[in-house]
């Protein structure tokens, strides 16, 4: 089935310089904070054991703030001496991280401030500097690709119908941190346009690969890129171009308005968060690659094995007669078979 009901878990990573994250066995929420911290220029030296006149198995003694806290320009970071006192202070805003070996500080400015939320519902299993890992229970939908930093918000829908595109001018500021279901296809200018309004993110059937070059640049791939705070969210669930959601994916979505949802940009996974007894599972679709190699569209209807036809390249393989047209076996596959990209 295409939406699965379990336990799954999710793994966040840390960008470097966190500051705190949450505990193992911590109980969370999708959209609570797992961790914050903070991304720094080009760190100062400033003299530390000369100045202050003191040897350098002494420098932590005296300091006034510890290795790790901000500091605002002009504070004292240690000092000796009462009456005739001798002080290294801070050159500028930032944060005092690391006490070298000679005695002198180093202080960096902080150029920006960052968190990490959490993509499930459940409890904390792992914790550390570089990653925090989730563990709980939801529906999953398992995408192609995913772009851009992890979302959470209600699911709202944005289309007609399983074909339907999802065009800007059906988008605007009254879908702030929705999950935006975009249909079929979603170009490059409605993706700009819904993380201009602060959507949460957009869950199309497919985008243009030229769309996604445009938002994430020229070097983007078929394989979800790594995460970045200031671009749109996008998950991708059939492929690139553009197709048809098949029955089995698009009901569920259109039933699912207004429930509270993750997207786990690194996994391509859309998590919803509803009771299991939800009558979200349906069978597995299939999709069949169109002749001109361009894009994919689902099978709805039956296909029956045909003998080995001779298609105009003049390959001979076996085939399933379809309405318009016998279809390569190897061109059909299911919407969770293994998928394989290349970089």
């Amino acid at each position: 089935m295409p939406w699965r009901y379990a336990r799954h878990s999710a793994e966040h990573a840390l960008p470097i310089g966190a500051s705190e994250h949450a505990a193992v066995g911590q109980t969370v929420r999708a959209g609570d904070v797992l961790a914050a911290g903070a991304t720094h220029g080009i760190a100062i030296r400033v003299a530390g054991a000369r100045r202050i006149g003191v040897a350098v198995d002494d420098v932590a003694r005296v300091m006034r703030v510890p290795v790790g806290a901000e500091v605002e320009r002009g504070q004292i970071l240690a000092r000796t001496g009462r009456r005739f006192a001798r002080a290294a202070t801070a050159p500028v805003d930032g944060r005092l991280i690391h006490l070298r070996t000679d005695g002198d500080f180093e202080v960096a400015p902080i150029v920006g401030k960052w968190v990490v939320r959490s993509t499930l519902d459940g409890s904390v299993t792992r914790a550390d500097d570089a990653v925090v890992a989730v563990e709980g229970e939801a529906w999953c939908l398992q995408g192609a690709a995913g772009y851009g930093p992890d979302a959470v918000g209600e699911i709202a829908l944005a289309m007609d119908g399983p074909a339907g595109e999802l065009v800007p001018n059906r988008i605007d500021t009254r879908m702030a941190g929705r999950i935006l279901v975009g249909g079929a296809r979603s170009a490059a200018e409605a993706i700009t346009r819904a993380h201009a309004c602060g959507v949460g993110a957009v869950v199309a059937g497919a985008v243009p690969a030229v769309g996604l070059r445009a938002v994430y640049g020229p070097e983007t791939t078929a394989r979800s890129s790594e995460a970045s705070l200031d671009v749109p969210t996008v998950l991708c669930l059939i492929g690139f171009g553009a197709t048809s959601l098949p029955v089995a994916l698009y009901e569920p979505l259109a039933a699912m308005g207004g429930l509270r949802a993750a997207v786990h940009s690194a996994t391509a996974r859309l998590f919803v968060f509803a009771p299991p007894a939800e009558p979200f599972g349906r069978d597995e679709p299939s999709f069949v690659l169109a002749s001109d190699w361009s894009t994919v569209r689902p099978v709805e209807e039956h296909m029956a094995m045909s003998t080995a036809t001779r298609f105009p390249s003049e390959f001979v393989a076996d085939a399933l007669a379809a309405p318009d047209g016998a279809v390569p076996v190897a061109n059909v596959r299911r919407f969770d078979a293994p998928r394989e990209v290349l970089a």
